[in-house]
């Protein structure tokens, strides 16, 4: 493969915008980034010596490739490795020392690379839509995954969009396939990447407007979070789908490690940040290696570099805000300036439940939507939602009107079964769409209230229940929604459960391998929800509902407890008793007892938020009772009158999908353990309209019944 003069010049401009230099013998190549120091042609083993002035800043070895990463230096001029010049270490603010690095030419399509400020080479992959002129309104979709594979990108949704009529460009982070660098969970320089990706594409003289907007799902939509909030100045609008409010309510929920998704996840991850190989890595950079791509060979060298995740995962247990904070989007989308379009899911198998916190804090736009619902992952991108994001695009990358073409209205089944494993799904009405002008579909679309929550999620047609689809919707100026108030069921005397590590229960929900994650990405999940064993958890439910209530939020429950051990994991399951005796899961919470100090700023009336400092933690007092109280994830659930509540608490069962609790406690014995003056406590919005009957049972699509 050969670099236009442009990229070559352009490759060049970035290296001098660090300061680039080699060691006398002219194989060391020293390289200044934000925060950072890079080498490479080093002897594998070599010891490395960083210098400022003539005195030592660190020292380390170089890696199996000959690579090796000086990490957290202060910005600044002077320092060297070996013999080298001397080389600037950059700060990690948004912007760079120079623009002319946006100036280099990406390929009109097809695969290639784009550089970075640091000079470190991104892989790409350029979509553009059939049977379109240019220029085109432009995405980037950025994440770790394989998205610049030119056989395919994983996860991505590049080929919906080109149907739309967009140009994609897919970016592989740097540190994974055939991008060059090191990785390490969205450290600052991702964020940086992402800014110079963006950048980059707004000068291509085939992008419309010269102002890409970014799109993509899980991975995908939690790097334009990061991305944004360095704000990017060409960035036109941002569309995450399916995404985290902060690493720890994914990876330690309530304290306690989630050994199913999460840490999958992350060795998924430490795979792929592997050099390209028949151990490790992400094959198709192998396979680029192995037809001759020298860009990518060159560009495993730091691979070997990439911080350990699962090590960062095992030392980062509780709550450290030099290390958590960076890495939650709540703490820093107050930056993002760019228009947003986010939807999410309250009963996410993969992420969970927490997206919804985000939407007060995005303080820094004021176009923003946000799109709430039960369901899986995928859920998304369902017909009601993609009918909205493909508006917010229209409207806000595009500028144009939006007006689906009858083609890819009819092609929606084939698009939604590829993508859902649902079959049969078809594109709704939209009140947008069709309208004579722009101004007048942008004024359509900003006359709804930014907060749109869709309820039960799959009973939208009693006829084929599960199928992504809501039964009746509701809007707000805000969320939490106005009005909402905190409701309080007291639940009654104690209760008293016993169980041991080796007769903990299992996961619940579990299904075949086919159709999606864990055979959920069908409109016939296998679900298997068990009745807990009796005397293995504390239950209670509430008197039956004399009218309708709806909760929206978060909520909680709080008891005293008396264990005979000193720490114990435990889960809080609400459910829905129906009137016809059959029962439907709504949500979860969880808690690490010794993890049960509560946060004082950061908790509201509505939603605790655990300490989850180490200093905090405490061990159970021995044969005393105290106070625990359990955060829930967020639910949008309508209780119909005639229904009960019932409140299940006990070891953690893994009631959500294809998470996992190893690492509960205790870790021997048997655990007695004594609940009493139990409180449920939901988010209630009084009053709020429910039009529909009680949906079938199964039929809500992340909730099942049994």
């Amino acid at each position: 493969m050969g670099r236009s003069l442009g990229v070559v010049a352009a490759v060049a401009a970035g290296l001098m915008l660090c300061g680039v230099g080699t060691a006398s013998a002219a194989t060391l190549v020293v390289r200044g980034s934000a925060e950072q120091v890079q080498v490479t042609g080093a002897r594998k083993g070599q010891t490395l010596v960083l210098t400022r002035s003539g005195k030592r800043v660190a020292r380390q070895k170089a890696g199996s490739l000959g690579g090796a990463v000086f990490r957290d230096v202060t910005p600044g001029s002077g320092y060297r490795v070996a013999n080298s010049k001397p080389v600037r270490v950059l700060s990690d603010a948004g912007t760079p020392p120079s623009t002319k690095i946006y100036n280099q030419r990406l390929p009109k399509s097809g695969y290639g690379y784009l550089t970075t400020r640091d000079g470190t080479q991104l892989a790409i992959d350029v979509h553009l839509p059939a049977g379109v002129t240019a220029p085109y309104p432009t995405l980037v979709e950025y994440s770790g995954y394989g998205y610049a594979d030119p056989a395919g990108g994983e996860s991505s949704i590049a080929q919906v969009a080109n149907l739309l009529g967009y140009a994609v460009v897919d970016v592989n982070m740097r540190g994974t396939g055939c991008s060059g660098g090191a990785f390490d969970y969205f450290e600052p320089l991702q964020g940086l990447d992402g800014y110079d990706a963006v950048e980059t594409v707004a000068r291509q003289p085939w992008v419309m407007h010269h102002r890409p907007g970014m799109m993509g799902i899980s991975y995908g939509g939690i790097s334009q979070l990061f991305t944004a909030a360095t704000r990017p100045p060409s960035l036109s609008a941002i569309t995450p789908l399916s995404v985290i409010d902060n690493t720890q309510t994914t990876l330690y929920p309530g304290g306690i490690l989630n050994t199913g998704f999460a840490l999958s996840w992350a060795k998924d991850r430490v795979h792929d940040a592997k050099p390209a190989s028949a151990t490790g890595g992400q094959a198709w950079a192998l396979k680029r290696i192995k037809g001759g791509d020298r860009i990518c060979k060159d560009n495993q060298d730091l691979h070997p570099e990439a911080i350990d995740l699962l090590e960062k995962t095992a030392q980062n247990a509780h709550y450290v805000a030099s290390v958590a904070d960076p890495l939650s989007p709540i703490t820093f989308v107050n930056r993002i300036q760019a228009p947003t379009f986010m939807a999410c899911q309250f009963t996410d198998e993969q992420t969970g439940g927490h997206c919804p916190a985000l939407a007060d804090h995005f303080t820094g736009t004021r176009t923003k939507y946000f799109t709430f619902t039960n369901g899986l992952h995928i859920d998304s991108l369902d017909p009601s939602t993609f009918n909205r994001w493909y508006d917010f695009l229209e409207l806000y990358v595009a500028h144009r009107a939006p007006n689906l073409s009858p083609l890819v209205k009819g092609s929606a089944p084939v698009v939604f079964q590829t993508a859902m494993g649902v079959a049969g799904l078809t594109l709704p009405a939209d009140p947008v769409q069709g309208k004579a002008s722009y101004d007048d579909a942008l004024n359509a679309y900003n006359s709804t209230p930014p907060v749109r929550v869709l309820f039960d999620n799959g009973a939208g047609d009693p006829a084929k229940p599960n199928t992504p689809g809501p039964a009746y919707e509701h809007d707000f100026a805000r969320f939490p929604a106005p009005g909402t108030r905190a409701y309080a069921w007291q639940l009654g005397g104690a209760q008293t459960f016993t169980w041991s590590r080796t007769s903990r229960p299992a996961n619940d929900f579990s299904g075949s391998t086919a159709g999606g994650t864990n055979g959920l990405w069908t409109n016939t999940p296998n679900y298997r929800w068990t009745q807990p064993p009796t005397g293995a958890v504390a239950s209670w439910a509430t008197e039956p509902l004399s009218a309708s209530e709806t909760a929206l939020g978060a909520g909680f429950f709080k008891a005293t407890i008396k264990s005979s051990v000193p720490d114990v994991d435990l889960q809080v399951t609400v459910s829905e008793l129906r009137p016809d005796g059959r029962e439907t899961f709504v949500q979860s919470g969880w808690l690490r007892a010794s993890d049960r100090k509560l946060d004082a700023k950061k908790s509201t009336p509505l939603a605790p938020v655990l300490s989850l400092r180490e200093k905090d933690a405490a061990p159970l007092p021995t044969g005393k009772a105290t106070n625990i109280t359990i955060p829930m994830y967020y639910q949008g659930h309508a209780y119909r009158a005639g229904s009960r509540i019932r409140v299940t608490v006990g070891p953690p069962r893994g009631d959500q999908p294809v998470w996992a609790f190893g690492d509960t406690v205790p870790k021997k014995g048997t655990a007695r353990i004594t609940l009493d003056g139990a409180t449920l406590t939901l988010p209630v919005v009084p009053g709020l309209a429910v039009p529909t009957a009680l949906p079938g049972c199964p039929a809500l699509r992340g909730e099942p019944c049994r």
